[in-house]
């Protein structure tokens, strides 16, 4: 019997954390997990990078990251990027988003792009904060009118945004000391209303088979997709490693298998699959708790905040 080939195939790599030296493990890792996505996934549609593309933001980082990128690209797919908080934090957003754009092509802060007739979409901070995002009303209006394009309950959108929505994929919760989107009941909000999104975060580097790993109790499926630099743990301790997801799109599902990049192996107890339609239980956003809290640490005065300020 003849095997159904999925009708898109895409890879998810997040903090490779690249630094300027191609000997250090961030880059040799970045390589590494090129090269492995080369010799198992040939065949996929796109590489999705969810940020923290540099570890410090700085050209020769930028550089050092388009080198190994380019050394390996032959037979890869292309490349798309959106960036984290370590890509921008305490700087000029426009000083990083030129570097941004000229080392990935990207030229936009969000944006979006459609591959084998499926919606692709990339947020992105505005402001440079340490170590969370900041999303305007115009981009979270932008979100909303682009998940309504083309919107089917059974074709899933593809959405990218560096930090990961609170009490939600591992490594979020508040008990960690969850760092992530200052709009957070916002953009909630925004994917109840399209429960057929599927998230792609980064920022925890937690392990995938991690719990949580997947989530779709509330407003959408979500996925961490762990690191190519190095990982956490559910005990909240760090170790070595690099991994990332390889996803296949059918017609009736979706199938996220995590990789090893370091091993080059696939995480056994990391393999999910979504159902199409995606069935996600509604919930009274008025009163659900993660959508009418405030973490204290994300509250900050617009109007007197400074990029270099060192807000946690």
């Amino acid at each position: 019997m003849m095997v159904k080939k999925p009708s898109l195939k895409f890879v998810v790599l997040t903090d490779t954390h690249i630094k300027d030296t191609l000997e250090g493990t961030e880059a040799q890792n970045w390589d590494q997990a090129l090269k492995d996505i080369l010799a198992t996934s040939p065949d996929c549609h796109g590489i999705m990078h969810v940020g923290d593309i540099t570890d410090n933001g700085e050209r020769a980082e930028f550089e050092m990251m388009k080198q190994i990128w380019k050394a390996n690209m032959e037979g890869l797919p292309p490349i798309y990027f959106t960036y984290g908080n370590h890509d921008v934090r305490w700087k000029d957003l426009n000083r990083q988003m030129s570097l941004f754009t000229e080392h990935t092509g990207i030229q936009n802060t969000y944006y979006d792009l459609w591959l084998e007739g499926y919606h692709f979409i990339f947020l992105g901070t505005e402001i440079g904060l340490k170590d969370c995002a900041y999303l305007s009303e115009t981009q979270l209006e932008w979100l909303d009118q682009k998940l309504s394009e083309q919107e089917l309950m059974e074709k899933p959108a593809f959405i990218f945004v560096h930090e990961p929505l609170l009490n939600t994929v591992a490594g979020s919760q508040s008990k960690f000391g969850w760092n992530g989107i200052r709009q957070d009941a916002e953009l909630k909000m925004i994917l109840a209303k399209h429960p057929q999104s599927i998230v792609f975060t980064g920022h925890t580097h937690w392990e995938l088979g991690a719990k949580e790993t997947m989530y779709n109790r509330k407003y959408a499926t979500m996925f961490n997709a762990a690191s190519v630099a190095y990982l956490w743990t559910d005990d909240d301790v760090l170790k070595e490693g690099s991994q990332g997801l390889i996803v296949e799109v059918y017609e009736d599902r979706v199938l996220v298998k995590g990789r090893d990049f370091s091993s080059k192996s696939w995480v056994t107890d990391a393999a999910y699959t979504v159902q199409l339609p995606v069935a996600i239980p509604v919930v009274d956003l008025t009163i659900d708790p993660d959508c009418t809290l405030r973490n204290p640490a994300m509250i900050m005065n617009k109007s007197v905040y400074q990029s270099y300020e060192q807000i946690d």
